[in-house]
């Protein structure tokens, strides 16, 4: 009985500690995930500068503000998640802390009583009629035995008590600081609410500038349109023709081993994939989610993937085979995965990079200078080149990438770990 009273003792304070550093690894998880994305929001504020009176300039101002509205109101939803957190972690304190004072509160009254039936039975002379006055030596042993036991157990009691004491004091510590975290996020929400108003106006009054040249917007649009059109044609031909290139590579083979060539994959649509090519491709897309962004510093998306209507403005339609990352001046693209680069091109005067990880490609175009060249095997995070920043434009510094699982395209968002 003794035994299971000590080993209950020691797991009573092992949770305690447990359950502390549990509470408080929850609040500084969710404090370094929020900083996280606060210090890119901070970084990406700086991408944000007054534009001139142009349509170019506001077009792209627009954009850019329309990403950090975005970002504000990713943080925002963060802050809101882990307001949820924090409250159902203060829900689990409060309970457990009723639950330590109840049985602190029953801890005082056994021991209140233990003390009185000693006091009642203080005297060493009761003790020893109580002990000898039994009728065998057996029960003199048990008698014996049960005294000093009862010592022993009213020992234990105080201090459990003192255990007990000290639980209650760190659980009420634990609910003094996540009651503090729940303040602090209170706070940091309401701050970022007025910036995100602040952001919403500047997007408000930029809208109104770009309706009244409507006209000279369509037209800068429809130049857009044209150039990146002629950019996706290219990338397609050099696609299509790496494609081609694995498929007559693999026939190659064929010959060379007397294999014959898997007529499923080797298509005009696919890619014909060696074993390395098929590991590569198996652990690329095992990396969705995790792929680092492609630029290096501070960096903003500006324009998504997809089909969709820009917000405020009549009749103006985007089609993004990519997204638009928008970065300091300076800033070099960057392999998002190991791959070889398969195509270094020029379209209008800029670079455009294409690199193969298996049957995924990864495209890095708008660059002013390339560091690699086509069979230049890259590692995860290495520097492609140095993005094109527009000395006409504030020296607006943008990315434009796009990801293909051979011929399809894909939304990169996913994909990175933003």
């Amino acid at each position: 009985m003794m035994k299971r009273f000590l080993v209950g003792l020691s797991l009573c304070l092992c949770f305690l500690t447990t359950l502390f550093a549990q509470t408080n690894s929850v609040i500084k998880e969710l404090e370094s995930k929020r900083a996280a994305l606060q210090k890119q929001i901070r970084e990406s504020e700086s991408l944000v500068r007054s534009a001139r009176n142009d349509v170019t300039s506001q077009l792209n101002s627009l954009n850019t503000i329309t990403g950090q509205i975005t970002e504000r109101k990713r943080y925002i939803e963060y802050i809101n998640n882990d307001m949820e957190t924090i409250n159902r972690q203060l829900n689990l304190i409060e309970r457990d802390l009723v639950r330590l004072e109840e049985s602190l509160l029953d801890r005082k009254k056994k021991y209140e009583a233990s003390i009185q039936y000693l006091y009642k039975n203080r005297t060493v002379e009761e003790k020893l009629l109580f002990v000898f006055s039994a009728k065998t030596l057996t029960q003199t042993y048990r008698r014996l035995r049960y005294v000093n036991e009862y010592a022993t157990y009213q020992r234990l009691q105080g201090e459990e008590i003192l255990v007990k004491q000290e639980e209650v004091k760190k659980k009420r510590a634990e609910l003094q600081d996540t009651k503090k975290a729940k303040e602090e996020l209170l706070k940091e929400r309401e701050e970022e609410r007025k910036r995100l108003e602040t952001e919403e106006q500047v997007k408000k009054n930029l809208l109104t500038a770009l309706q009244k040249k409507q006209k000279t917007l369509q037209g800068e649009l429809d130049k857009k349109r044209r150039e990146a059109n002629k950019l996706n044609a290219r990338i397609d031909k050099l696609i299509a023709d790496e494609i081609e290139k694995s498929r007559k590579a693999a026939e190659a083979e064929a010959r060379r081993t007397g294999k014959p060539v898997d007529t499923k994959s080797a298509s005009s649509k696919a890619f014909t994939l060696s074993k390395a090519d098929r590991e590569l491709s198996g652990s690329f897309a095992n990396n969705r989610g995790k792929l680092p962004v492609p630029v290096t510093g501070a960096y903003m998306v500006v324009n998504g993937y997809g089909q969709y209507n820009v917000q405020g403005l009549r009749n103006v339609k985007l089609d993004n085979k990519g997204i638009d990352i928008q970065a300091r001046p300076g800033a070099q693209a960057r392999a998002i995965f190991d791959g070889e680069v398969t195509a270094v091109f020029e379209v209008s005067g800029l670079t455009n990079i294409l690199v193969r990880h298996g049957n995924y490609i990864s495209v890095y175009c708008n660059l002013s200078s390339a560091s690699v060249k086509k069979g230049t095997k890259v590692k995860t995070g290495d520097s492609l080149g140095t993005i094109f920043s527009d000395k006409t434009d504030n020296n607006r510094t943008i990315l434009h990438f796009q990801l293909r699982k051979e011929r399809e395209q894909l939304n990169p968002e996913p994909w990175l770990n933003k």
